[in-house]
């Protein structure tokens, strides 16, 4: 379904990522991983046309990505989830979710998607008026994906959902992208908690220094001891 080539993309001058190449299948989870600046955050972003390729292909169900403007992108089907949450604060819960469904096919279907969201985050639904900004981290993780799930994707691209959660909420937090994942929406994960992703995820990269170092099954990555010297303490 999603496709890079050979991918490179540049931060202004800066070299950021350099041929990348990975793929997820339809209903498939799929992790990146690494270290802090290892550029996976960057191939999400250049996914969402919002850094600059000099070179490579990015491709969804066949159609180039970087052909078009970035707020084509969603209309695809791929919503993207970013590190650090970003809800609007000044505004309530429902409000936030209701932005989530901005393309068309989205509008249609906006109030049974959003019965969907309360279903899968009860939370949500107990706080749909309450302002997003007096929200503990977690609950706002939890509208953060709760918003992409109302575009109604086939891929949901997750930047870093346990990024400075408690670990109840953690636990919390991956247990909703199971859930999501067993929906048939395929997952693109961004996580620096690699054992945590790896036990979710089908397969996965190894991103190191903006290039795809490591790549495999979730279980033959988890048993390397490049992996396990490297990323899980071992």
């Amino acid at each position: 379904m999603l496709e890079l080539k050979g991918v490179s993309a540049v931060y202004g001058a800066v070299p950021a990522i350099s041929q990348v190449s990975i793929r997820v299948n339809a209903g498939e989870a799929v992790g990146l991983l690494g270290a802090n600046g290892a550029g996976k955050s960057t191939t999400l972003r250049a996914i969402s046309g919002l850094v600059r390729l000099t070179s490579g292909i990015i491709s969804f169900d066949g159609i180039d990505l970087a052909s078009l403007p970035p707020h084509r992108i969603p209309e695809l089907g791929i919503a993207h989830v970013p590190e650090g949450r970003q809800v609007f604060p000044e505004m309530s819960v429902q409000e936030n979710l209701e932005i989530g469904a901005f393309v068309p096919r989205a509008k249609v279907e906006r109030a049974k998607t959003m019965e969907l969201v309360y279903e899968i985050f009860p939370r949500l639904a107990e706080r749909k008026k309450q302002l997003a900004g007096t929200m503990s981290g977690g609950e706002q993780q939890m509208l953060a994906v709760g918003r992409g799930l109302m575009l109604k994707p086939r891929l949901l691209m997750l930047d870093e959902p346990s990024l400075g959660l408690a670990p109840v909420m953690t636990d919390v937090t991956f247990e909703k992208i199971a859930e999501i994942g067993k929906m048939g929406t395929a997952i693109l994960l961004v996580e620096q908690n690699v054992s945590r992703a790896l036990s979710l995820v089908d397969r996965a990269y190894v991103l190191e220094s903006g290039r795809v170092t490591m790549q495999g099954k979730s279980d033959e990555l988890a048993n390397s001891k490049q992996v396990q010297s490297a990323y899980l303490g071992i």
